[in-house]
């Protein structure tokens, strides 16, 4: 016999499904929807607690309240690092409810069909100047990756060596608005997909970076984009304030390359930190 509290759970899933099919439910204006984030968090625990077996270091340093710029490396083809950071965030105590963690995404990512409405709803933003600005004044927790493509798409025989940074535009960012940089290695993503090669038709076909092959991609189809159960660590870094600059230091080109470089460097010694403290990939 089927007990109430199973029987009592699929009602309410029954009662969500309904719901959100007929558009009844609550979005801010950014597109996140808590309710989404809240159905979605066993999912994520389960990457977390079990597939990933991620630790997390330093979440004490990320602001409780207040804006702040979390920069990290960036690798795994989709966002699954930003997930598993405002994973670590909220079993810190930081970021409860995941509203306040918003991390930006690559545009193109914005155009897969099933993947797309996930990550917005679950707190992605697309990635521009604009955007983050206006979520720094808003005082909410932003994840930028300035790696961008060139880290999700660098081949395995590059893994965990940082890219550049481009122009800095996140320091910048965090100039005009005051808000502190955290920076952030994660070790893990990289091994995750790893990318043995590439098919440039497909991606342009797509309108993608690359369209990458893997040990298990395209040759397994719709199982090879499962995720390879690596071992991961997080560590947030103490925050880099930049206030004595001033928001007129955003306009001088060399301090803002300067300071790029600088959080550049900082990550990649935690990125190598991490990477002895974890010991092996797949244990």
């Amino acid at each position: 016999m089927i007990g109430l509290g199973p029987l009592n759970d699929l009602r309410r899933a029954l009662d969500l499904t309904a719901r959100r099919l007929r558009g009844d439910y609550d979005e801010d204006e950014w597109g996140f929807d808590p309710e989404f984030a809240a159905a979605a968090e066993p999912l994520l625990s389960f990457l977390y607690d079990r597939w990933w077996r991620v630790t997390a270091t330093g979440a004490e340093h990320v602001p409780r309240e207040g804006r702040a710029l979390l920069v990290a490396n960036h690798a795994g083809v989709l966002p699954w690092d930003a997930a598993m950071m405002a994973t670590a965030l909220r079993r810190g105590g930081i970021a409860r409810g995941g509203g306040r963690v918003r991390f930006l995404v690559l545009d193109w990512a914005f155009g897969l069909p099933w993947v797309a409405p996930a990550i917005r709803r679950a707190g992605g933003v697309p990635a521009s100047p604009y955007n983050a600005l206006r979520l720094l004044r808003q005082d909410h927790l932003v994840m930028v990756f300035p790696e961008g493509s060139k880290g999700v798409g660098k081949p395995w025989s590059e893994r965990y060596r940082l890219q550049r940074f481009g122009r800095g535009g996140f320091v910048e960012l965090a100039l005009r608005t005051g808000a502190p940089i955290v920076p952030v290695a994660v070790v893990g993503s990289e091994e995750i997909y790893p990318k043995l090669g590439e098919i440039p038709g497909l991606a342009r076909l797509l309108g993608a970076p690359y369209f990458p092959i893997t040990p298990t991609f395209p040759l397994l189809g719709p199982f090879g984009a499962i995720p390879l159960p690596s071992r991961w660590r997080i560590a947030f870094g103490e925050p880099i304030d930049l206030s004595a600059l001033g928001p007129e230091a955003a306009d001088d080109r060399a301090t803002v390359l300067e300071v790029a470089e600088e959080v550049r460097e900082r990550i990649q010694s935690m990125v190598y930190d991490n990477l002895i403290e974890r010991q092996g990939a797949f244990r």
